[in-house]
């Protein structure tokens, strides 16, 4: 494969095996390809044929410096970069969105949009939090002493402790401090496009690609009326499947990786 702007990770069944086809693996705002490492060495490991490509999306992780605009439709085409043999996407969240703009031009097997809505939600209803966190980032400090200062800041505005060691992973030396790595601003720009674009037209079109939905049950990324347009769109198209992980909320990945793992490996049953 080859990739001339994104970093990206190559995970496969093991030394030597050559896949026949590659999934990629795409996270949400504020995350990076590694998210789900875990998750992509159970798929290749169960389906050796299958290769995985864990995606820094730009502006994210590794993926610094592509040039603006930053939006879901230029996420997708700095995908167009990868080798052809690409046949399926795991999108979750910010990075559903980015597969299904990228399946609109370039049909794939599968497609896994893991609790990600395909419509507008410009009151970024379901993602507050994430809203918040993006708020506090444009307020840091230029750098922190230690990366213990960081954690101890984050958490000192209302976050909790999970969500400041995970957003200490992008923390950069900045000669005997540390800075935050990624630019806040390109970010709140891909957010902003990701809430306000509509794409449940790529859903409802005639496409080879078989789309599963994965919800996470206890999230509010949907609400009723979004759960009913996606049944009615599975219940008229045989290549749309909705499932529901009732335990998970918004991180499937995260609260169900059992559940979610089947489900890479069976998604129809």
């Amino acid at each position: 494969m080859s990739l001339d702007q994104l970093n990206h990770a190559l995970v496969t069944a093991g030394e030597g095996v050559e896949p026949q086809k590659w999934m990629l693996f795409l996270h949400g705002i504020l995350g990076s390809g590694a998210n789900w490492r875990t998750v992509a060495r159970r798929f290749v490991a169960s389906k050796p044929e299958w290769g995985a490509v864990l995606v820094d999306l730009r502006e994210h992780g590794a993926s610094h410096g592509l040039p603006p605009p930053h939006t879901v439709e230029a996420a997708a085409r700095d995908l167009e970069r990868l080798s052809q043999n690409v046949a399926g996407i795991v999108g979750h969240s910010f990075g559903g969105k980015v597969a299904l703009e990228y399946a609109r031009s370039h049909p794939l097997e599968e497609l896994f949009l893991i609790d990600s809505n395909p419509g507008p939600r410009l009151d970024a209803r379901g993602s507050e939090g994430t809203v918040r966190v993006i708020e506090m980032l444009a307020a840091l400090p230029p750098t922190f002493p230690s990366r213990p200062a960081f954690v101890a800041h984050v958490q000192s505005q209302g976050h909790d402790s999970a969500i400041a060691q995970w957003l200490a992973m992008n923390l950069e030396r900045d000669g005997d401090a540390f800075r935050f790595g990624l630019d806040v601003q390109a970010i709140r720009a891909l957010l902003d496009d990701y809430f306000a674009r509509d794409l449940w037209s790529v859903l409802e079109a005639e496409s080879s690609t078989r789309f599963h939905v994965i919800l996470g049950g206890k999230s509010t990324v949907f609400d009723q009326a979004d759960k009913e347009r996606l049944a009615a769109i599975a219940a008229r198209n045989p290549n749309v499947t909705v499932h529901v992980v009732a335990r998970a909320g918004h991180w499937v990945h995260a609260d169900a990786p059992d559940e979610l793992h089947q489900l890479l490996m069976n998604p129809t049953a």
